[in-house]
């Protein structure tokens, strides 16, 4: 129950008339489905020493936050919860931002590889449960800077 409230906390419809800067910061990601409009606010993993260390260590994570993980190419990858303490949701996404696969509650410390299931360029790790508590899945859509020919543009 907890964990719901917060998350409908930010769950945030376009109509309250955010401006583009407030829409497209690097700070911010917004998924958008089904489900509605949700913002993360976001750390970014974009080159190898950062995507390597991830969430290693991270013993609580807000709820409304999580790390996005930024490769130069879609290509087919796999992540693992070594030294990983909380339950996480890996949604891994294409060049265009599309979620194309949602890995939940990915268990802490387990060594087995989740893969993307396709080419992804994209990974987005947030609070395990979440995704399925508030309806993400494949085919919703990123927004953020880093994404360069998005789905959803800035």
């Amino acid at each position: 129950m907890g964990i719901r409230l917060a998350a409908l906390t930010f769950v945030v419809c376009f109509a309250t008339g955010a401006a583009a800067d407030e829409v497209c910061r690097d700070d911010t990601l917004w998924l958008r489905g089904d489900f509605g409009t949700a913002r993360f606010s976001v750390s970014i993993a974009d080159d190898a020493e950062e995507r390597a260390r991830g969430l290693m260590f991270v013993e609580t994570m807000p709820t409304s936050n999580g790390m996005l993980f930024v490769y130069d190419v879609a290509r087919p990858v796999a992540f693992w919860m070594k030294n990983t303490l909380i339950p996480l949701d890996i949604l891994f996404a294409d060049d265009t931002g599309t979620v194309i696969r949602v890995h939940e509650n990915a268990i802490p410390g387990d060594l087995t590889g989740l893969p993307s299931g396709g080419p992804a360029q994209y990974v987005l790790e947030i609070n395990g449960g979440l995704a399925r508590q508030m309806g993400i899945g494949p085919g919703a859509q990123m927004r953020h800077p880093s994404i360069d020919e998005p789905a959803w543009p800035c």
